[in-house]
Protein backbone atom coordinates (compact mmCIF):
# COMPACT_ATOMS: atom_id res chain seq x y z
CA UNK A 1 0.00 0.00 0.00
CA UNK A 2 1.13 3.52 -0.78
CA UNK A 3 1.40 5.96 2.08
CA UNK A 4 -0.56 9.20 2.04
CA UNK A 5 2.71 11.10 1.66
CA UNK A 6 3.65 9.15 -1.46
CA UNK A 7 0.18 9.62 -2.94
CA UNK A 8 0.39 13.36 -2.28
CA UNK A 9 3.84 13.55 -3.91
CA UNK A 10 2.56 11.62 -6.92
CA UNK A 11 -0.42 13.95 -7.35
CA UNK A 12 1.80 17.01 -7.10
CA UNK A 13 4.24 15.58 -9.63
CA UNK A 14 1.37 14.80 -11.99
CA UNK A 15 -0.06 18.30 -11.63
CA UNK A 16 3.41 19.76 -12.13
CA UNK A 17 3.93 17.90 -15.40
CA UNK A 18 0.47 18.90 -16.54
CA UNK A 19 1.30 22.54 -15.85
CA UNK A 20 4.55 22.36 -17.79
CA UNK A 21 2.99 20.67 -20.81
CA UNK A 22 -0.03 22.99 -20.83
CA UNK A 23 2.19 26.05 -20.54
CA UNK A 24 4.35 24.88 -23.42
CA UNK A 25 1.30 24.31 -25.63
CA UNK A 26 -0.51 27.53 -24.69
CA UNK A 27 2.54 29.72 -25.23
CA UNK A 28 2.87 28.45 -28.80
CA UNK A 29 -0.68 29.23 -29.88
CA UNK A 30 -1.79 32.26 -31.81
CA UNK A 31 -3.78 34.83 -29.84
CA UNK A 32 -7.08 33.78 -31.43
CA UNK A 33 -6.32 30.09 -30.89
CA UNK A 34 -5.52 30.78 -27.22
CA UNK A 35 -8.93 32.39 -26.79
CA UNK A 36 -10.61 29.47 -28.54
CA UNK A 37 -9.03 26.67 -26.47
CA UNK A 38 -9.63 28.53 -23.21
CA UNK A 39 -13.29 27.46 -23.15
CA UNK A 40 -12.27 23.81 -23.42
CA UNK A 41 -9.72 24.01 -20.60
CA UNK A 42 -12.13 25.93 -18.38
CA UNK A 43 -14.87 23.32 -18.82
CA UNK A 44 -12.48 20.48 -17.96
CA UNK A 45 -11.10 22.33 -14.94
CA UNK A 46 -14.57 23.08 -13.58
CA UNK A 47 -15.42 19.37 -13.64
CA UNK A 48 -12.47 18.53 -11.34
CA UNK A 49 -13.02 21.28 -8.75
CA UNK A 50 -15.80 19.74 -6.68
CA UNK A 51 -14.14 20.50 -3.33
CA UNK A 52 -13.35 24.09 -4.26
CA UNK A 53 -16.91 24.67 -5.44
CA UNK A 54 -18.20 23.41 -2.09
CA UNK A 55 -15.96 25.89 -0.23
CA UNK A 56 -17.17 28.65 -2.55
CA UNK A 57 -20.78 27.84 -1.66
CA UNK A 58 -19.95 28.06 2.04
CA UNK A 59 -18.16 31.39 1.57
CA UNK A 60 -21.02 32.88 -0.42
CA UNK A 61 -23.50 31.81 2.25
CA UNK A 62 -21.41 33.55 4.92
CA UNK A 63 -21.01 36.73 2.86
CA UNK A 64 -24.48 37.20 1.44
CA UNK A 65 -26.76 35.17 3.70
CA UNK A 66 -30.28 35.69 2.39
CA UNK A 67 -29.24 38.50 0.04
CA UNK A 68 -28.71 35.97 -2.75
CA UNK A 69 -30.59 32.76 -3.40
CA UNK A 70 -29.10 29.42 -4.39
CA UNK A 71 -29.43 30.15 -8.10
CA UNK A 72 -27.61 33.47 -7.72
CA UNK A 73 -24.80 31.82 -5.80
CA UNK A 74 -24.38 29.03 -8.34
CA UNK A 75 -24.10 31.57 -11.15
CA UNK A 76 -21.45 33.51 -9.23
CA UNK A 77 -19.50 30.28 -8.68
CA UNK A 78 -19.68 29.31 -12.35
CA UNK A 79 -18.56 32.77 -13.44
CA UNK A 80 -15.89 32.87 -10.75
CA UNK A 81 -14.30 29.59 -11.85
CA UNK A 82 -14.62 30.62 -15.48
CA UNK A 83 -12.75 33.84 -14.76
CA UNK A 84 -10.13 31.99 -12.76
CA UNK A 85 -9.52 29.48 -15.56
CA UNK A 86 -9.37 32.19 -18.20
CA UNK A 87 -7.01 34.20 -16.05
CA UNK A 88 -4.54 31.34 -15.61
CA UNK A 89 -4.39 30.67 -19.35
CA UNK A 90 -4.12 34.37 -20.16
CA UNK A 91 -1.28 34.79 -17.71
CA UNK A 92 0.72 31.95 -19.23
CA UNK A 93 0.14 33.33 -22.71
CA UNK A 94 0.85 36.98 -21.94
CA UNK A 95 4.06 36.15 -20.10
CA UNK A 96 5.25 34.46 -23.29
CA UNK A 97 3.80 37.22 -25.49
CA UNK A 98 4.04 40.50 -23.53
CA UNK A 99 3.41 42.49 -26.71
CA UNK A 100 -0.33 41.78 -26.30
CA UNK A 101 -0.63 43.12 -22.75
CA UNK A 102 -1.03 46.84 -23.42
CA UNK A 103 -3.76 46.25 -25.99
CA UNK A 104 -5.72 44.00 -23.65
CA UNK A 105 -5.50 46.02 -20.41
CA UNK A 106 -6.59 49.65 -20.06
CA UNK A 107 -5.88 51.77 -16.98
CA UNK A 108 -8.27 54.27 -15.43
CA UNK A 109 -6.86 56.61 -12.80
CA UNK A 110 -3.24 56.41 -13.94
CA UNK A 111 -2.91 60.04 -12.89
CA UNK A 112 -3.33 58.99 -9.25
CA UNK A 113 -0.39 56.60 -9.53
CA UNK A 114 1.80 59.14 -11.33
CA UNK A 115 1.04 61.87 -8.81
CA UNK A 116 1.71 59.55 -5.87
CA UNK A 117 5.04 58.40 -7.31
CA UNK A 118 6.01 62.03 -7.91
CA UNK A 119 6.16 62.43 -4.12
CA UNK A 120 9.19 60.10 -4.15
CA UNK A 121 8.09 57.87 -1.27
CA UNK A 122 6.92 54.89 -3.27
CA UNK A 123 3.35 53.64 -3.54
CA UNK A 124 1.56 50.88 -1.63
CA UNK A 125 -0.94 49.28 -3.99
CA UNK A 126 -3.71 47.74 -1.88
CA UNK A 127 -6.04 45.23 -3.49
CA UNK A 128 -7.16 41.62 -3.29
CA UNK A 129 -6.92 38.30 -5.09
CA UNK A 130 -9.41 39.88 -7.41
CA UNK A 131 -9.71 39.52 -11.17
CA UNK A 132 -6.54 38.70 -13.06
CA UNK A 133 -4.46 40.76 -10.65
CA UNK A 134 -1.09 39.36 -11.84
CA UNK A 135 -1.97 40.68 -15.30
CA UNK A 136 -2.57 44.10 -13.75
CA UNK A 137 0.94 44.01 -12.33
CA UNK A 138 2.39 42.98 -15.69
CA UNK A 139 0.57 45.95 -17.23
CA UNK A 140 2.29 48.25 -14.74
CA UNK A 141 5.64 46.71 -15.64
CA UNK A 142 4.89 47.28 -19.32
CA UNK A 143 4.14 50.90 -18.44
CA UNK A 144 7.66 51.25 -16.98
CA UNK A 145 6.52 51.33 -13.34
CA UNK A 146 9.01 49.40 -11.14
CA UNK A 147 6.68 46.93 -9.45
CA UNK A 148 7.05 44.39 -6.65
CA UNK A 149 4.38 42.08 -5.28
CA UNK A 150 4.21 40.58 -1.80
CA UNK A 151 2.98 37.00 -2.23
CA UNK A 152 2.70 33.73 -0.36
CA UNK A 153 4.65 30.98 -2.15
CA UNK A 154 2.83 27.91 -3.41
CA UNK A 155 3.21 24.67 -1.44
CA UNK A 156 5.12 22.99 -4.28
CA UNK A 157 8.65 24.43 -4.22
CA UNK A 158 9.40 23.35 -7.78
CA UNK A 159 6.25 24.98 -9.14
CA UNK A 160 6.98 28.11 -7.14
CA UNK A 161 10.46 28.31 -8.67
CA UNK A 162 8.88 27.93 -12.11
CA UNK A 163 6.48 30.82 -11.44
CA UNK A 164 9.25 32.92 -9.91
CA UNK A 165 11.35 32.58 -13.05
CA UNK A 166 8.35 33.54 -15.20
CA UNK A 167 7.64 36.63 -13.09
CA UNK A 168 11.28 37.65 -13.10
CA UNK A 169 11.57 37.32 -16.88
CA UNK A 170 8.49 39.52 -17.18
CA UNK A 171 10.09 42.22 -15.04
CA UNK A 172 7.87 41.74 -11.99
CA UNK A 173 9.75 41.59 -8.68
CA UNK A 174 8.70 39.09 -6.02
CA UNK A 175 8.74 39.73 -2.28
CA UNK A 176 7.83 36.59 -0.37
CA UNK A 177 5.72 37.07 2.75
CA UNK A 178 8.09 34.79 4.69
CA UNK A 179 10.55 35.07 6.33
CA UNK A 180 8.70 38.01 7.86
CA UNK A 181 11.70 40.24 8.62
CA UNK A 182 13.17 39.79 5.14
CA UNK A 183 9.79 40.63 3.64
CA UNK A 184 9.48 43.83 5.65
CA UNK A 185 13.05 44.95 4.95
CA UNK A 186 12.73 44.30 1.21
CA UNK A 187 9.35 46.03 0.93
CA UNK A 188 10.54 49.12 2.78
CA UNK A 189 13.66 49.25 0.61
CA UNK A 190 11.50 49.08 -2.53
CA UNK A 191 9.28 51.91 -1.27
CA UNK A 192 12.29 54.06 -0.46
CA UNK A 193 13.47 53.41 -4.03
CA UNK A 194 10.13 54.93 -5.13
CA UNK A 195 8.65 51.68 -6.42
CA UNK A 196 5.11 50.34 -6.45
CA UNK A 197 4.65 47.59 -3.85
CA UNK A 198 1.47 45.56 -4.35
CA UNK A 199 -0.16 43.94 -1.30
CA UNK A 200 -3.37 41.85 -1.54
CA UNK A 201 -5.22 42.11 1.77
CA UNK A 202 -8.07 39.63 1.47
CA UNK A 203 -6.80 36.30 2.82
CA UNK A 204 -7.27 34.78 6.25
CA UNK A 205 -4.28 35.80 8.38
CA UNK A 206 -4.85 33.35 11.21
CA UNK A 207 -5.52 34.13 14.86
CA UNK A 208 -1.88 34.70 15.81
CA UNK A 209 -1.39 38.11 14.21
CA UNK A 210 -3.03 40.98 12.42
CA UNK A 211 -6.41 42.34 13.48
CA UNK A 212 -10.01 41.20 13.20
CA UNK A 213 -12.06 43.59 11.07
CA UNK A 214 -15.50 43.40 9.49
CA UNK A 215 -15.77 41.84 6.05
CA UNK A 216 -19.35 41.31 4.86
CA UNK A 217 -20.47 41.80 8.45
CA UNK A 218 -18.28 38.98 9.79
CA UNK A 219 -14.99 39.21 11.65
CA UNK A 220 -12.03 38.37 9.40
CA UNK A 221 -8.40 38.01 10.48
CA UNK A 222 -6.50 40.55 8.40
CA UNK A 223 -2.85 41.46 7.96
CA UNK A 224 -1.82 44.99 8.86
CA UNK A 225 1.20 45.29 6.55
CA UNK A 226 -0.01 48.07 4.22
CA UNK A 227 -0.84 50.42 7.08
CA UNK A 228 2.35 49.59 8.96
CA UNK A 229 4.39 50.34 5.83
CA UNK A 230 2.48 53.58 5.23
CA UNK A 231 3.19 54.76 8.76
CA UNK A 232 6.88 53.86 8.57
CA UNK A 233 7.60 55.23 5.08
CA UNK A 234 4.82 57.81 4.49
CA UNK A 235 4.12 56.07 1.17
CA UNK A 236 0.52 56.67 -0.02
CA UNK A 237 -2.02 53.83 -0.10
CA UNK A 238 -3.65 53.44 -3.52
CA UNK A 239 -6.57 51.00 -3.97
CA UNK A 240 -6.31 49.29 -7.37
CA UNK A 241 -8.43 46.58 -8.97
CA UNK A 242 -8.76 44.82 -12.34
CA UNK A 243 -12.03 43.71 -13.90
CA UNK A 244 -12.78 41.57 -16.96
CA UNK A 245 -14.77 43.14 -19.80
CA UNK A 246 -17.38 41.19 -21.81
CA UNK A 247 -14.89 40.82 -24.69
CA UNK A 248 -12.26 39.36 -22.29
CA UNK A 249 -10.13 42.48 -22.29
CA UNK A 250 -9.46 44.01 -18.88
CA UNK A 251 -9.93 47.34 -17.11
CA UNK A 252 -7.72 48.48 -14.25
CA UNK A 253 -9.13 51.09 -11.88
CA UNK A 254 -6.74 53.05 -9.65
CA UNK A 255 -8.49 55.07 -6.98
CA UNK A 256 -7.16 58.26 -5.35
CA UNK A 257 -4.90 57.73 -2.32
CA UNK A 258 -6.64 56.54 0.82
CA UNK A 259 -5.52 59.03 3.51
CA UNK A 260 -4.62 57.56 6.86
CA UNK A 261 -6.98 58.28 9.72
CA UNK A 262 -4.97 58.78 12.90
CA UNK A 263 -6.26 57.15 16.07
CA UNK A 264 -5.41 57.66 19.73
CA UNK A 265 -2.26 55.57 19.32
CA UNK A 266 -0.47 53.49 16.68
CA UNK A 267 -2.46 50.38 17.53
CA UNK A 268 -5.78 52.10 16.93
CA UNK A 269 -4.46 53.79 13.78
CA UNK A 270 -3.47 50.43 12.31
CA UNK A 271 -6.82 48.89 13.21
CA UNK A 272 -8.92 51.74 11.80
CA UNK A 273 -7.11 51.90 8.49
CA UNK A 274 -6.91 48.13 7.99
CA UNK A 275 -10.70 48.11 8.42
CA UNK A 276 -11.07 50.93 5.89
CA UNK A 277 -8.99 49.09 3.28
CA UNK A 278 -11.08 45.97 3.87
CA UNK A 279 -14.25 48.02 3.30
CA UNK A 280 -12.88 49.13 -0.08
CA UNK A 281 -12.22 45.50 -1.00
CA UNK A 282 -15.74 44.53 0.07
CA UNK A 283 -17.18 47.30 -2.11
CA UNK A 284 -15.49 45.85 -5.19
CA UNK A 285 -16.39 42.26 -4.31
CA UNK A 286 -20.04 43.24 -3.92
CA UNK A 287 -20.02 45.04 -7.26
CA UNK A 288 -18.09 42.30 -9.12
CA UNK A 289 -18.64 39.11 -7.09
CA UNK A 290 -17.44 36.75 -9.83
CA UNK A 291 -14.00 38.41 -9.80
CA UNK A 292 -13.13 37.32 -6.26
CA UNK A 293 -11.78 33.93 -5.14
CA UNK A 294 -14.64 32.48 -3.10
CA UNK A 295 -12.84 29.14 -2.73
CA UNK A 296 -10.65 30.70 -0.02
CA UNK A 297 -11.86 30.27 3.59
CA UNK A 298 -11.67 33.96 4.44
CA UNK A 299 -13.48 33.65 7.79
CA UNK A 300 -11.76 30.47 8.98
CA UNK A 301 -10.03 32.13 11.96
CA UNK A 302 -12.21 33.83 14.53
CA UNK A 303 -11.32 35.94 17.57
CA UNK A 304 -11.11 34.15 20.89
CA UNK A 305 -13.78 34.95 23.46
CA UNK A 306 -16.80 37.06 22.69
CA UNK A 307 -17.19 39.46 19.77
CA UNK A 308 -13.54 40.13 18.93
CA UNK A 309 -13.71 43.84 18.06
CA UNK A 310 -10.12 43.92 16.85
CA UNK A 311 -8.80 46.11 19.65
CA UNK A 312 -7.51 43.15 21.61
CA UNK A 313 -6.04 41.34 18.61
CA UNK A 314 -2.25 41.01 18.68
CA UNK A 315 0.12 42.37 16.08
CA UNK A 316 -1.38 45.82 15.55
CA UNK A 317 1.68 47.85 16.43
CA UNK A 318 3.93 49.68 13.98
CA UNK A 319 7.06 48.02 15.31
CA UNK A 320 5.86 44.50 14.56
CA UNK A 321 6.11 42.85 11.17
CA UNK A 322 2.54 42.00 10.24
CA UNK A 323 2.41 41.69 6.46
CA UNK A 324 0.26 40.12 3.79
Amino acid sequence: MFSQDKIKKFKRALARRGLYVSSWLISRLSFSAMRAVTHFFVAIGYFFTVGQRRIAQESLAIAFGKEKNQSDREKIIRDCFKNLGKGMIELIYFMAHPEYINGQVTIEGREHLDKALAEGKGVIGVSAHFGNFPLMLLRFVQGKYPTSAIIRPTRDAEVEQYFLEMRTRSGLKTIYSHPRKECVDTAIRALRDNELVFIPLDQNFGSGGGVFVDFFGQKAATATGPVVFALRTKAPLLPMFIMRNPDDSHRVVIEPPLPLQIGRDDKETVFINTARITQVIERYVRQYPAEWGWMHRRWKSQPAGSAGNGESAPGATVGEEQVA
